[in-house]
């Protein structure tokens, strides 16, 4: 059996301040309902990650990325049992427009400091902290049957 080609996908973290922009997801998603997470999604043919970036952020939040700092890639081996995904991570520090939910879910400001309150993947308690650090990272992130079971990551100044 052939496995299918790894995804790419992005994950972009939108901060105002000391907030960031976080998506409850909706019904839409409904095996996720209620949890919390960034903006981002799958990459179109042809995109780069930078073009997957602004495209998932107007398309969930309805806002123009103006700048970004790509903070890291995940590494996610076997997601949902099916075939390696690759999460390239940004961090948008600058925007223009009014952010509105979208069928994705719900979007609210959240102070980034409390973001660990949230109903969070397990996995993202641990590369939230991550952002505001300065440099570069990457990292495998490890889950059995949706579970956590650990990770890996690099650091780079």
């Amino acid at each position: 059996m052939t496995r299918p080609a790894p995804r790419l996908t992005t994950l972009a973290y939108v901060r105002r301040g000391d907030e960031t922009l976080m998506l409850r997801r909706g019904p839409l998603h409904d095996p996720r309902k209620g949890m919390w997470n960034g903006l981002g999604g799958k990459f179109e043919a042809g995109e780069s990650p930078e073009d997957c970036l602004r495209r998932e952020v107007a398309e969930e939040a309805g806002i123009e990325v103006l700048a970004a700092d790509l903070k890291g890639v995940i590494t996610f081996p076997d997601f949902d049992g099916d075939t390696d995904v690759y999460v390239f991570v940004f961090v948008v520090t600058s925007f223009r427009g009014q952010p509105r939910s979208s069928k994705e879910g719900d979007l609210f400001w959240v102070k980034t400091d409390r973001l660990q309150e949230l109903q969070l993947w397990e996995g993202d308690r641990h590369f939230l902290p991550w952002l505001s650090a300065a440099g570069y990272f990457s990292a495998r992130f490890s889950y059995v049957d949706g579970r956590y079971v650990g990770h890996e990551v690099v650091h780079y100044p």
